[in-house]
């Protein structure tokens, strides 16, 4: 899922220079991969909260949407800032600051009273995160040396693997006994325990020649992200004419386009803006970017698929779609995609990956509308896409920047992942608003959410046409998202075809 090994030669002689092999080096990545874990938990962990939420704290979809996106997007905008931070002022200095925020973000979010209180948790959690995801790989090559090294950036990144699959679960299995604010509470004894273990055992490690970070970049690309997103969510319920809605994306289109010119004259860049002229690299960045974009949105509406159309329990829920991230455990755990990826090429691979992932979801919203068997079969098909497509993009990216650029290609690779699945639950959280709106019976018009508009009705006739208009609402999303990635699966494969073409 994510780039594991792509710092490893950027940082390799750091760890070779360690004339001995670190006592507690177990013990240090054992904590690392803990806070990873939790992080990575944060990214699906909410998706099964959405209806409590809804419910207790009257949250419309709108407000759902920035509770997970705040996370996300933050998350994204900050990675390879807080990378390069870290390389400048120290590893180990900036992951003791990523868990108190972490852990600061998660209190707050267990304890927020009102939705703009949770989403401003969740983005204050996105700081901390964006710091655990970039520190904890770097300390890991510096605690290890070049003979162990292999073995523990494999568990790190398994465990990033388990933490994708075991939101969901967990989160249900906590809804089911407590309030929706126990699945941010469970942060706090690992960011305690995370953060005691991390000032007494990891060893400082910093580059004080490092290149600067990029904080204008990095606060522009924020900046532009949000607004395309606001403009995004706000459109169902305020038009998309509106001047809110055409102002936030203006903002947003401007924003970017700065981003971009920042980047060119910047000495140190967070992305330097001369790999958009390599075909390879635009084609899997196209590729990364649509295949979390269905990631992120299929898991915000699956949640509400199980319990709001089908009325599955939380930790039912859970389990339930828990077969999609196990199938990709598993063939991460195998490296099937990595031993097919030299057969069959990496055009190949990534069309035919994305394809599976948008048969899935397509299988989903056809043969899942009524039941549970048919959405197994599309969770099936999208867990072997996105194995099959991932590392082949990680590899396409990797190869398509200079080697001494191989932590950029790392950071590059981070943040496609949080980005793509910010703007798939903003996408496909927009389509499933309109069409929902516009299904809905005269007595709920104007409703923001299923629940409350159910609360309008006042018969079982009208009940039941609501129910249609959400389950319609949530199938046309995931038609989209399928028609999305299916698109992406091609523009990256002709992209790097003709890139291979061109290297011969």
């Amino acid at each position: 899922m994510t780039a594991t090994t792509a710092e490893t030669p950027q940082n390799a002689d750091a760890g070779e220079r360690q004339p001995r092999r670190n006592p507690t080096r177990w013990v240090v990545l054992g904590v690392i991969c803990l806070a990873q874990l939790v992080v990575l938990l944060d990214n699906t962990v909410l998706t099964v909260a959405i209806p409590s939420l809804t419910e207790e704290m009257r949250a419309s979809t709108a407000d759902v949407q920035w509770m997970i996106n705040a996370y996300s997007l933050v998350q994204a905008g900050l990675l390879l800032t807080a990378g390069s931070a870290a390389d400048r002022y120290g590893r180990k200095k900036m992951l003791a600051i990523g868990l108190a925020l972490f852990g600061i973000g998660s209190l707050v979010a267990a304890l927020s009273e009102t939705t703009g209180q949770l989403i401003a948790a969740r983005a204050g959690m996105g700081i901390g995160g964006a710091l655990l995801m970039t520190t904890t790989l770097a300390v890991v090559v510096q605690v290890f040396d070049a003979d162990e090294r292999p073995k523990a950036i494999g568990l790190w990144g398994a465990v990033s693997s388990l933490g994708f699959a075991a939101g969901p679960l967990i989160g249900g299995a906590l809804l089911n006994h407590y309030w929706w604010g126990s699945i941010f509470l469970i942060n706090l004894p690992v960011a305690v325990i995370g953060l005691l273990a991390v000032l007494k055992w990891v060893p400082e490690s910093k580059n004080p020649s490092g290149d600067r970070p990029d904080l204008l970049g990095a606060l522009l690309s924020t900046i532009g992200m949000t607004g395309v997103v606001f403009a995004i969510i706000s459109g169902p319920g305020h038009g998309w004419t509106s001047g809110r809605v055409l102002g936030s994306a203006a903002v947003g289109v401007v924003t970017l386009a700065l981003f971009a010119l920042w980047e060119r004259r910047f000495p140190y860049p967070m992305l330097d803006m001369h790999f958009f002229r390599d075909s390879r690299f635009v084609g899997a960045v196209s590729g990364g970017i649509l295949v979390a974009f269905g990631m992120g949105g299929s898991f915000f509406l699956l949640g509400q698929h199980l319990q709001l159309v089908l009325h599955y329990d939380p930790l039912e829920t859970g389990l339930r779609m828990t077969p999609l991230a196990l199938v990709i455990v598993v063939l991460n755990f195998t490296g099937v995609g990595a031993r097919l990826l030299p057969k069959i090429g990496t055009p190949i691979a990534i069309a035919g990956g994305m394809g599976l992932l948008a048969a899935g979801l397509a299988s989903i919203a056809i043969l899942g509308a009524d039941g549970y068997g048919g959405m197994l079969l599309g969770l099936i098909l999208m867990g072997i896409g996105i194995a099959l497509s991932m590392p082949a993009m990680a590899n396409a990216i990797m190869s398509a920047i200079p080697p001494e650029k191989a932590g950029v290609g790392a950071g590059v690779n981070g943040t496609l992942q949080e980005t793509g699945n910010g703007l798939g639950v903003a996408v496909l959280g927009a389509v499933l608003n309109s069409r929902f709106a516009a299904l809905l019976p005269a007595v709920a018009t104007g409703a923001g959410s299923l629940p409350e508009a159910l609360s309008h009705a006042r018969t079982g006739a009208e009940r039941v046409e609501i129910g249609d208009a959400f389950a319609s609402g949530v199938q046309a999303s995931q038609l989209v998202g399928a028609a999305a990635v299916l698109a992406g699966g091609v523009v990256a494969a002709v992209l790097l075809r003709r890139a291979e073409r061109s290297a011969r």
